[in-house]
């Protein structure tokens, strides 16, 4: 996968069932932007690949006390 922009965030978010405003999907895009870049050399060799919703699931999720 190559290092995912705001629109695709957007529409990966909202696939996932977790909409997302532009700039929130912008915020995302540059947040794991460099993750992307760091992995770019060893691309399609891991048997997983960065999933940019669940990303922010995990920013909103509640945590139980």
């Amino acid at each position: 996968m190559t290092r995912p922009g705001a629109k695709e965030i957007k529409s990966i978010a909202d696939a996932a069932g977790v909409p997302v405003d532009a700039d929130v999907a912008t915020r995302i895009a540059n947040s794991i932007g460099p993750a992307f870049d760091g992995f770019a050399p060893i691309a399609g060799t891991l048997p997983f690949d960065l999933e940019p919703a669940s990303y922010l699931l995990a920013q909103t999720a509640k945590v139980a006390k």
